[in-house]
């Protein structure tokens, strides 16, 4: 008995290693295919996620350079906001021919203190008939548009509005005909250098179609640089960024720009920006198309918004700012060799710029691969329980045959 138990034990192990070879095959074969599977997903998310980001928008910047300094802007003659609730404009003002000029668009002069100049404002009617307007003069100032506007007629001057004077308050002009009405500049003997800005303005009371009386006005713009010192200067504030990623995990995001542009000196300037964005050590610069700053006067502050297309989400990004600036020189002035220059601004500010996107993407990914892996496992354990059951039987139905 002995001696055929000896027999049987080669046997019996042979079938057992035969079984759990067929069962580790198999999972060899099962874990090369889910390895494909999980390559086959991931290839096909690289190819869809760089289709996506080639075919959206904003995947790539347009990298527009901006000017480093703006022209001096061109001046409209007529100043004062306009009602479209009141009738038709039915008159025209423009500066009168005189020795400062003829066919001007606007009053521009360069004077020293205590200096004065007479000049005139044509006023033309065009109606049949009569026609009675006010005549003065107001000081300029700039609105949240960047735009020059007067004060209102109820509203006192200080400055250059101030510094004009008519000989009579009002004027009337017949149908069809048109006035020279003459004013004279004074500027006081103490007057701070530098440039002012007002409006001559010809004012007259109409009737809207609700039968409430508008005043409507129409002038032409005066610019006045006073000599003396010029110290022109330009300063950059508030300057900060935010930055808007996708949903795509393979496009760049935008940033959003935002600054404010002061004149902290006493000159007209015409600015200009250049706004770059970076990721850490300058990695993906992209810079801002150029956005228009008005012509500055002394004292007054714009506050731009630009987008940067086709930032990456590189952890963190950086704006830096660079504003230049030209003095605007007088109409007929003649030290225009000896203007200062303006020293540029720069400014720069920073927010975070995580790949939101792609880091879910990733979790998903090591999400994925880590439910693969334990469930591998599990088929494996129950591969493995298989097998020793399968032994056991097999070892069992050996055992309990008759030995012939």
């Amino acid at each position: 008995m002995a001696m055929q138990q000896h027999f049987l034990r080669p046997e019996r192990d042979a079938d057992g290693r035969s079984a759990l070879t067929n069962v580790r095959a198999h999972q060899r074969e099962n874990g090369h295919s889910h390895a494909l599977w999980i390559l086959a997903v991931l290839a096909a998310t690289l190819v869809v996620g760089l289709l996506v980001s080639l075919l959206a928008p904003g995947a790539s910047a347009l990298a527009l350079s901006s000017r480093s300094a703006a022209l001096p802007h061109a001046v409209s003659a007529a100043v004062g906001p306009e009602d479209p609730a009141a009738t038709p404009v039915t008159w025209g003002v423009r500066p009168a021919d005189t020795v400062h000029g003829t066919e001007r668009p606007n009053y521009a002069y360069s004077l020293e203190p205590g200096a004065s100049l007479d000049d005139g404002i044509i006023v033309s009617n065009y109606t049949q008939g009569p026609l009675t307007f006010r005549v003065y003069a107001a000081d300029g100032f700039m609105t949240e548009a960047g735009e020059l506007d007067l004060l209102p007629a109820g509203e006192e001057s200080s400055a250059l509005g101030a510094w004009v004077s008519f000989a009579g308050e009002e004027v009337t002009v017949d149908g069809g005909d048109s006035v020279v009405v003459p004013f004279t500049l004074t500027v006081p003997a103490d007057a701070t250098p530098g440039d002012y800005a007002a409006g001559v303005v010809s004012s007259l009371l109409v009737e809207n179609a609700e039968g409430v009386s508008v005043d409507r006005r129409l002038g032409s713009r005066m610019h006045l640089r006073v000599a003396g010192d010029l110290v022109p200067a330009v300063v950059l504030d508030d300057v900060s960024v935010t930055y808007d990623g996708t949903l795509n995990p393979f496009a760049a995001g935008d940033a959003t720009v935002t600054f404010t542009v002061t004149n902290d000196g006493n000159t007209r300037l015409a600015a200009g920006q250049v706004v770059r964005v970076a990721g850490p050590w300058g990695a993906g610069a992209q810079s801002a198309p150029r956005v228009e700053l008005p012509e500055l006067l002394p004292g007054t502050s714009v506050t731009r918004t630009v987008t940067v297309d086709g930032v990456w989400p590189l952890g963190r990004v950086s704006a830096d700012v660079r504003v230049t600036a030209e003095v605007v020189t007088a109409i007929g002035a003649t030290d225009a060799d000896t203007v200062p220059v303006v020293a540029p601004a720069t400014a720069s500010a920073s927010t975070l710029a995580v790949p939101w996107a792609a880091l879910a993407l990733l979790v998903l990914l090591v999400g994925a691969v880590v439910l693969w892996r334990r469930a591998a496992r599990r088929r494996r354990a129950r591969d493995e329980r298989k097998v020793a059951e399968a032994v056991a039987q097999a070892l069992k139905e050996r055992d309990e045959q008759p030995v012939a």
